[in-house]
């Protein structure tokens, strides 16, 4: 085993990027686990979403107490709900604060995300992420936006009214760079209020493992339907290549952006910049590297977010370089090859879409469900 000295992944910032955890928990926070994590991973922010949350507090009895509490004030099953992660956020923010002060704003964040069920609905998500970061009052929270059409109008509106945001879902690079203009067109206009825009901070969530798994499920599909031992071929070379070639053609459509006289003239107000963070990092084909969305994606102002078991897998052997913009014109090659294999880029990347709003609505309606248990079981006679 590395040892924390010379762990591979305490150098990831020496290339730009900073590791983020994909994980909370009241027992991460209560075994002080979060903050070995800061000092010996570098670990530097905290994303959330309802799964981990229905992960973490469906069956788990150290959040009893709480809701006995709940109860006896009279709350409400989603008012419990709320107490609870709100809690773990601010508990989560306040380890992280000193990251925050130390690096001026740039990280230290933690991810709350707006109930799924608004992500059709912008003026809705708007006022659960004000009414979200009044209520946990942390300069390092960071409230979690799909970005999808309508997400980003909210998006927009939130950082006008200065809330820092987690657009998340993104799988398209046209996705990521209309998230681009919206946090721009946000800050324009909060300019235009007369409003100091230095300490708002966001990063664009661009999905990875799940654009291979289910190219993957389609190049399976294709190979299956032909005998031409070359169109074989050329379909299994694209097989696990598709999200990092798709996430490097997103990187310089962030470097195009960044040099844009509109983000120019924000820079010079104090606007730091939108970095793309890499989500869904795990590696789904036991075939591929434990960490290969962390190897090939290193680069300059970008946020790596690892679930537990890819932090340990990475400081155990990753192999560090800057490789964002390595093989770029290959991965320009890839994703123009696809169509004529039979692969429909844009419909793979609007089906994620679609089903990733699902994966967050299914969690956080079955956590509702067992909170709804959890009272009626704990509740006096």
């Amino acid at each position: 085993m590395t040892t924390v000295t010379d762990s591979p992944i305490l150098h990831l910032k020496d290339y730009g990027q900073s590791v983020w955890m994909d994980n909370l928990s009241r027992d991460l926070l209560n075994a002080g686990e979060l903050q070995q994590l800061i000092e010996r991973r570098d670990v530097h922010g905290i994303t959330s979403n309802p799964a981990i949350f229905q992960k973490a507090i469906a069956g788990n009895a150290v959040y009893d107490s709480d809701i006995e509490a709940g109860i006896r004030a009279g709350k409400s099953v989603e008012e419990i709900y709320e107490s609870l992660v709100f809690e773990d956020i601010r508990r989560a923010c306040d380890v992280l604060m000193p990251v925050y002060q130390e690096t001026q704003g740039k990280d230290g964040y933690v991810s709350l995300e707006v109930p799924p069920s608004l992500a059709h609905n912008a003026e809705a998500t708007l006022q659960e992420a004000k009414r979200y970061k009044a209520a946990i009052d942390r300069p390092n929270l960071m409230i979690k936006i799909p970005g999808t059409s309508i997400g980003l109008k909210a998006v927009e509106q939130a950082i006008r009214a200065g809330i820092s945001v987690n657009v998340t879902l993104l799988f398209a690079v046209h996705s990521y760079v209309e998230t681009a203009w919206a946090y721009i067109r946000g800050l324009e206009a909060r300019v235009a209020d007369g409003e100091d825009i230095s300490q708002i901070a966001s990063v664009a969530s661009f999905f990875l493992s799940r654009i291979d798994t289910k190219v993957d499920d389609r190049v399976d599909e294709l190979i299956a339907q032909t005998d031409d031992a070359e169109r074989r071929a050329r379909l299994e070379a694209v097989k696990g290549k598709v999200a990092i070639a798709n996430a490097k053609l997103a990187y310089q459509e962030y470097k195009e952006i960044i040099q844009s006289d509109r983000w120019q003239a924000l820079a010079e107000k104090g606007a730091t910049v939108q970095r793309l963070l890499w989500a869904s990092t795990s590696t789904k084909n036991p075939n591929y590297s434990d960490v290969m969305y962390v190897d090939e994606l290193i680069g300059s102002d970008t946020v790596n977010t690892l679930p537990p078991s890819t932090i340990e897998a990475c400081a155990d052997h990753c192999d560090v370089d800057s490789r964002i913009e390595q093989n770029v014109d290959e991965a320009y090659v890839l994703i123009q090859s696809l169509p004529e294999l039979g692969i429909n880029l844009d419909q793979v990347m609007d089906e994620l879409l679609s089903e990733g709003i699902d994966k967050f609505i299914q969690p956080f309606d079955q956590l509702m469900d067992s909170l709804v248990m959890k009272v009626k079981q704990l509740s006096p006679a």
